[in-house]
């Protein structure tokens, strides 16, 4: 399975593959591929991948990989882990956002790290994290702009929006909004505009504002549907349909009904469990077929995962481990 195979699956219509997911090739094919396993569920095959990554001479590669990386630790419950790997990744690229001007890049300068929330500590080389490094980390050239934000710009928005669930799932609601914002300001493209429609659609429904959940949540929703982009149209369902449900508006039925529908299609175990789960709330009449078949996709999704991330799951809050 070549790059271009890769990035349909993780970014295309179709979604699914009878290939097995390749675990070598190119950095690049290695990301992808990291981001396919995770989608389906299968963590600890894709932190094999990503563990390297993180490590590596890149630091776009290594921030890239470190935020993929907390993105499948936080969908377990892990968010105090994955609040660590989204500082590590913020670190990686630093802050000096890039907008696009008649086709060149432009540098513009953002805040320190204090007024973002981002961890002080680099835990994976034991320093502390200066402002400047931030600001500016050094060895960064910027590179052809990719469609799919896997360049500088949307691995700063990546880490910063990552930083922002960490944040959310943390109780700090005023934290997660200053970085949602930022994360809006260093880029605004499809992928980034869809995560930053979850991300605020979840702020508003942790403030007790459900209504204004509802238009990042459509934003992120028509996004997806737009770029035909499969695994980002199921759980923009999943998170439209709870927006609506928690503002009592029509439509959240037939959403989280048609994500669940495709999450199964699709083999996306990872979103599986979550519209099930959602979906039992909405019809009622097959509630029961809908519970047992989420517990069945988390119990396999768990066993994918690695000892220390199952163990956590275990113990989150987040995570219904447990009947019902």
């Amino acid at each position: 399975m070549d790059e271009e195979a890769l990035t349909a699956l993780a970014f295309g219509p179709d979604a699914r593959s009878a290939d097995p997911i390749p675990r070598d090739g190119s950095p690049r094919q290695r990301l992808l591929a990291a981001i396919v396993l995770g989608a389906r569920g299968r963590y600890a095959a894709a932190a094999d991948l990503l563990d390297p990554l993180r490590r590596g001479s890149d630091p776009l590669t290594a921030s890239l990989a470190a935020s993929t990386l907390a993105s499948h630790r936080r969908q377990l419950g892990a968010h105090v882990l994955a609040r660590k790997l989204d500082g590590e990744a913020l670190l990686a690229v630093g802050l000096r956002s890039a907008t696009v001007q008649s086709g060149s890049m432009a540098a513009s300068s953002q805040p320190a790290a204090s007024s973002l929330d981002a961890p002080s500590p680099d835990a994976s080389r034991g320093r502390d994290l200066q402002a400047n490094e931030l600001l500016d980390p050094g060895g960064l050239v910027e590179p052809t702009e990719d469609p799919h934000g896997l360049d500088l710009q949307g691995a700063r928005a990546d880490a910063l929006l990552g930083l922002a669930a960490d944040n959310l799932a943390l109780g700090r609601i005023a934290a997660a909004r200053r970085l949602a914002v930022r994360a809006a300001q260093a880029d605004r493209r499809w992928r980034a505009t869809i995560r930053g429609g979850w991300v605020g659609a979840e702020i508003e429904l942790a403030d007790g504002q459900p209504e204004a959940a509802v238009a990042p949540a459509r934003l992120a929703y028509e996004t997806a549907v737009a770029r035909y982009a499969r695994r980002h149209i199921v759980k923009s369902g999943i998170v439209l349909g709870v927006a609506l449900l928690s503002a009592g508006q029509d439509g959240a039925r037939e959403l989280v009904v048609a994500a669940a529908a495709d999450a199964e299609k699709y083999e996306l175990d990872s979103l599986s469990w979550v519209a099930d789960r959602v979906a039992a709330d909405l019809d009622h009449d097959r509630a029961e077929e809908y519970r047992f078949r989420s517990r069945q996709v988390l119990h396999a999704v768990l066993r994918h995962a690695d000892p220390g991330v199952m163990r956590i799951a275990h113990e989150s809050p987040w995570v219904p481990v447990g009947p019902g």
